[in-house]
């Protein structure tokens, strides 16, 4: 993609931040999809979405597994399994099933989110325990479930450290409560603390992960748990007009990433950290390089509103996202390391005022 000129050097090609789901399918990628094998999903008749979902439930350690249009309709899914209408789910209150999903467990599904306020999106075992509310009062909803969220997005890509899994689903168990993990970028979590992702999501009941933000597959997750949770959860995503058809042609996708593309995340992690030190240096700019553990990077500006700064650096090739004073880059496939130089080049430039 071809992106604005500059006077010196002419056209430049726009290096895009603004998420993992930028991500565009590989040649490899794409011939894997035009010679998949089909069938109807809806009669359960696809071989490759099958095999998508057998290989997804082994990778977590789950009896069963659902292919889904996105992380969103998973997560709900996933919640409407574990819950019912009048119920709670905890979840931490910067958590993408509370703040970024269409409010689709209350719209949809009549169960309330219970915020809690984590540090770097991790909430404590006793700030669980505080949220459960008292089954012997029927002024309160009763908790059904938690959410956890790993990575965490608005914490900056930050992963919930095993200890900290482990000691919630310790109180969940004590209280008779299910676990469900919006893992979308799990696979990011289990390269940045060198183990398999079934051992991070063998603290959950249900699980999600996507195939479309660091995997770089065009479309689709996967809702994985037990065999009676996905029943539920397939009954929901047939009522929301979820049933697939001849949908091989995109579980190939999902399939080819997960024997090809886990392993090269680390990339991403790297060129991640380069960013966030490269910006560290940079005049007005603040940042947690604690925070910095995967792909994503957050920081604010001292000196100039984010929208004007994003906006700057569009107009100079690089993309990212804006909220208030924060900004967000996100690295991926296809960012490589000369791309991170560059950016962090422009970033320069419009800090030091000179575009």
């Amino acid at each position: 993609m071809v992106g604005p000129g500059d006077e010196h050097n002419g056209p430049v090609v726009t290096i895009d931040l603004r998420s993992d789901t930028v991500t565009m399918p590989t040649p490899e990628m794409r011939r894997a999809m035009a010679e998949a094998e089909l069938g109807d999903d809806v009669f359960g008749e696809d071989p490759t979405v099958n095999r998508l979902q057998e290989r997804a439930a082994a990778l977590m350690g789950k009896e069963a597994a659902l292919f889904v249009p996105s992380g969103t309709m998973g997560n709900l899914l996933g919640v409407l399994a574990l819950a019912r209408s009048g119920q709670e789910v905890i979840a931490e209150a910067h958590s993408h099933v509370f703040l970024n999903e269409g409010g689709g467990a209350a719209a949809l599904g009549g169960i309330q989110i219970r915020q809690v306020p984590g540090t770097a999106g991790v909430m404590t075992a006793e700030q669980v325990r505080e949220a459960i509310r008292p089954l012997d009062d029927v002024h309160q909803p009763p908790t059904a479930a938690v959410c956890v969220e790993n990575t965490h997005n608005q914490a900056g890509g930050v992963v919930w450290p095993l200890e900290s899994l482990r000691a919630v689903r310790a109180v969940a168990d004590e209280h008779g409560l299910a676990i469900h993990m919006d893992g979308a970028r799990i696979f990011n979590a289990a390269v940045a603390l060198g183990v398999p992702a079934q051992e991070i999501a063998g603290h959950a009941d249900t699980v999600t992960f996507c195939l479309s933000k660091g995997l770089g597959a065009p479309v689709g997750s996967v809702l994985c748990g037990s065999e009676e949770a996905i029943a539920r959860a397939h009954r929901w995503r047939k009522a929301l007009g979820g049933g697939w058809r001849e949908a091989g042609v995109l579980a190939a996708a999902g399939l080819w990433a997960l024997d090809h593309l886990v392993d090269r995340l680390a990339e991403d992690h790297a060129n991640a950290r380069t960013l966030a030190e490269g910006l560290a240096e940079l005049p007005g700019v603040e940042i947690d390089l604690e925070r910095v553990q995967t792909n994503i990077v957050r920081f604010r500006l001292r000196t100039m509103a984010a929208p004007v700064f994003v906006e700057a650096c569009r107009g100079l090739g690089v993309l990212g996202g804006a909220s208030g004073h924060g900004v967000r880059f996100v690295t991926h496939l296809g960012i490589e390391p000369a791309d991170v130089q560059r950016a962090l080049a422009v970033c320069a430039r419009v800090l030091g005022g000179r575009c």
